[in-house]
């Protein structure tokens, strides 16, 4: 891991060497540094993402890249540096009603799954599921079909898949770092290439002409990222195949019981606080409730019960409105539900909302330092670089442009650690370089999307991630070491989908096509372990 994080660093100073020079726009407002809109303004990412990997300590790593981002940004002034930290990254995270929004909603839904453990719905859901799910490979479609079932939110996607099956994988000795993969493969991915979802709404938005709902139709079979990433976890699930580190998290569930990743103390305690009253419908029918209720909340966002038609609701709606108010009312009718089936006292569910939150915290905090990251690297230019640089090669490389955007759709989206502003910066830039009249036009707009979902999927600073680590209970950083070598499998057969839609923009050739070389390159990695088995032996 450290060669490749030398190797990281070593690419990005070359990539620093061929980086033109940046005209800035005379009516911006430019700070007084020399790192504005250079491959620096970056940096507090890569150093974030660097230390979070070569230590394996995520707080200290996040918060030492947004110390680097207010030195640069001061000029290594000490008290410059103490105000841009505190009062534009942290506290401006923090004052932004988005993110209270979405800190409110983790907070109500960590209430939800203590209030359900504590009744014996996710006790009583696993005894259900021992009895009708008989394999690991079963457990593990599962767990997909539900990711993919529940496509209106990135974020309600991890913690409702974690929160109802996890009681699912540890009865069938599913680690929870192959959990984690499954729930984070099953949210961004689905959700882009889901029409009705907040992201579906999303890059609606970034499309100024009207036509964004009926660009993010066209652009779903040149998702190959979202696709591919889908295929490769059916795929994996029916052919048990594990490999990369991932392999011995499995392997040791499998064989010695070890599916928490250290964390087995903590769910032994849950287990023994089971109601012995609880019942699936527990489980379920809070679930159900929330799904029902947030999908309101969205289109109530955007204005549906205002006269706005549905679609139209979706593609203006605020997520965080949304699933703020959605799972609100649902946590008042789960304590009524609770109450009417004497299940719970008052008291005891009165105590869950504390101890919700309490679970919530890690999430929290990551999700603030991360919020504060991108804070420092916008401050800095970041957007504006990487649009400077799009530009200037852009017109060199015409059919291998979408592959191009796709590599820098990843690399922006991992080192900034969000999907939306990647492909809010980088879908804008590409309508202007090919519109949608050219064939090539929707190829590279589903790039933008597809590299930012990738880059976000690989991202130890992306919320997404965060929030699939929660809803796992699983230690993030082994999250992010696991699910590294899987995520970067699709993203290669996705370059080079790419590389042939450039030339051929196709979708009835080039994705029959992407699905094969996936299935193709698992089965010979199932050749490889196999191999190495019987060699071993």
């Amino acid at each position: 891991m450290k060669q490749q994080i030398k190797r990281l660093l070593l690419g990005a100073v070359l990539f620093t060497a061929m980086m033109p020079s940046v005209v800035l726009a005379a009516e911006e407002e430019i700070p007084n540094t020399p790192f504005y809109m250079t491959f620096w303004s970056l940096m507090p990412a890569v150093i974030a993402i660097a230390l979070a990997l070569i230590t394996k300590e995520v707080y200290s790593s996040l918060f030492i890249g947004i110390a680097v981002g207010g030195m640069l940004y001061s000029n290594f002034s000490f008290e410059g540096t103490l105000l841009h930290v505190f009062n534009d990254g942290i506290v401006a995270s923090l004052a932004d009603s988005y993110n209270v929004g979405i800190l409110v909603f983790l907070v109500v839904l960590g209430a939800m799954v203590a209030m359900m453990n504590k009744a014996g719905g996710s006790a009583a859901f696993g005894r259900w599921a021992q009895e009708h799910i008989h394999t690991r490979a079963g457990a593990q479609l599962a767990t997909i079909a539900l990711g993919v079932l529940i496509f209106i939110d990135d974020y309600f996607n991890c913690l409702t898949v974690g929160s109802v099956m996890r009681p699912v994988s540890d009865k069938h000795k599913i680690s929870r770092a192959k959990l984690a993969y499954l729930i984070d493969a099953t949210a961004a991915p689905v959700c882009i290439i889901a029409p009705v979802s907040s992201w579906a709404a999303a890059v609606s938005g970034f499309v100024t002409d009207g036509n964004g709902f009926e660009l993010f139709i066209r652009a779903i079979p040149f998702n190959f990222y979202a696709i591919l990433t889908i295929v490769m976890m059916i795929t994996m699930a029916l052919m048990h195949i594990d490999f990369g580190p991932m392999a011995a998290f499995e392997k040791n569930a499998e064989e010695n019981g070890d599916i928490f990743s250290g964390m087995k103390a903590m769910a032994e305690e849950a287990d023994k606080e089971a109601n012995s009253k609880g019942r699936v419908i527990d489980l379920i029918l809070p679930v159900l409730v929330l799904i029902v209720a947030c999908v309101i909340g969205m289109v109530y966002s955007g204005g549906y019960f205002s006269g706005t038609g549905f679609v139209q609701a979706f593609s203006d709606a605020d997520a965080s409105i949304g699933l703020m108010l959605g799972s609100s009312v649902t946590l008042i009718l789960t304590v009524a539900f609770f109450m009417f089936r004497k299940t719970l006292s008052f008291r005891e569910l009165m105590d869950s909302i504390p101890e919700g939150f309490k679970a919530m915290v890690p999430a929290i905090l990551i999700l603030t330092f991360a919020w504060s990251l991108k804070n420092m690297t916008d401050s800095l230019g970041a957007k504006q670089f990487v649009e400077a640089v799009v530009n200037s090669y852009a017109g060199r490389f015409t059919y291998f442009l979408p592959a191009i955007i796709f590599l820098i759709g990843c690399f922006m989206a991992f080192a900034t650690g969000t999907s939306w502003g990647t492909f809010g910066i980088l879908i804008p830039i590409t309508l202007k370089i090919f519109p949608l009249t050219n064939p090539l036009g929707v190829v590279c707009v589903s790039a933008c999307m597809a590299g930012a979902v990738c880059g976000d999927h690989c991202s130890p600073i992306s919320d997404t991630t965060i929030m699939a680590s929660a809803g796992a209970q699983c230690d993030h950083i082994t999250h992010v070491n696991t699910q590294l070598p899987y995520a970067i499998t699709a993203a290669a057969v996705s370059f080079f989908a790419y590389v042939l839609a450039g030339f051929v923009p196709n979708a009835f050739i080039v994705l029959p096509v992407a699905i094969a070389m996936m299935i193709a390159l698992m089965v010979f990695i199932k050749m490889i372990l196999k191999s190495g088995q019987s060699a071993n032996a």
